[in-house]
C-alpha cells in the first residue's frame, strides 16, 4: 500500500483511454484499489481513477462524508467502481463547480446532467448498479471521465469561470462557502 504520485494536466497519460479490467479479485486489483484509496486520502479527495495515477485501467473510487474542498456537498458513499457504465437519465443539466486533484488549485464551472444510472463492478467483481443525482452524479462522470482521457476542462462550456483557488473564493462563492483546499 502507498501514497501514488498523481499526474498533473500535460502528462500524456491523462488522455489516454483506459482499458478494461479482465479479471477479478486478484492481489494486484486489490493493491490498486489500496494505493487509491490512500492516495485519494492523503490528497483530500472526493475520488480518483487509476489513470491519475499511471495505471491505464477502467477503475474508479469515490467517496466522501466531508470533504474540505467541498464543504457544502451531501455524503457519497465510498464506492469502487471498475469498468463503469454511465447513462443520462432526462435531459436536465446542471451546473456545478469542480476542481481535480490533476489540475491542482483551479476550479471551473460544468454543466453535467443532474440525474445518472451508473453500472460497474466492484473490485470483487459483484455488479454495482445505481441511479443518483445531485453531488453524487458530478463525482461519478467527473472520475469516469478520466478514464476516456478527459478532465473538467474539456467539459467547460466557457473558460470565463475558469479560477484559481483563491479567486474563486473571493469572486465566486458566498462567504461562508469559502475554503482552502485546492
Amino acid at each position: 500500500m502507498a501514497v501514488r504520485t498523481i499526474l498533473r494536466l500535460g502528462d500524456p497519460r491523462l488522455r489516454e483511454v483506459a482499458a478494461p479490467v479482465t479479471e477479478f479479485d486478484t492481489p494486484e486489483l486489490h493493491e490498486l484499489v489500496r494505493d487509491l484509496l490512500e492516495t485519494m486520502e492523503a490528497a483530500e479527495g472526493a475520488g480518483l481513477a487509476a489513470v491519475q495515477i499511471g495505471v491505464p485501467k477502467r477503475v474508479v473510487i469515490f467517496g466522501v462524508d466531508y470533504s474540505p474542498r467541498y464543504p457544502k456537498a451531501d455524503p457519497v458513499p465510498f464506492t469502487v467502481l471498475v469498468n463503469p457504465e454511465i447513462t443520462p437519465l432526462g435531459d436536465e443539466r446542471e451546473a456545478g463547480w469542480e476542481g481535480c486533484l490533476s489540475v491542482p488549485g483551479m476550479r471551473g464551472l460544468v454543466s453535467r446532467p443532474a440525474r445518472i444510472r451508473y453500472r460497474g463492478r466492484d473490485q470483487f467483481g459483484r455488479p454495482i448498479d445505481r441511479t443518483v443525482d445531485g453531488f453524487h452524479a458530478r463525482v461519478v462522470q467527473h472520475e469516469c471521465d478520466h478514464l476516456d482521457g478527459k478532465v473538467y476542462l474539456d467539459r467547460m462550456t466557457s473558460m470565463e469561470t475558469l479560477s484559481f483557488v483563491r479567486e474563486f473564493q473571493r469572486y465566486w462563492l458566498e462567504p461562508d462557502e469559502a475554503d482552502d483546499g485546492e
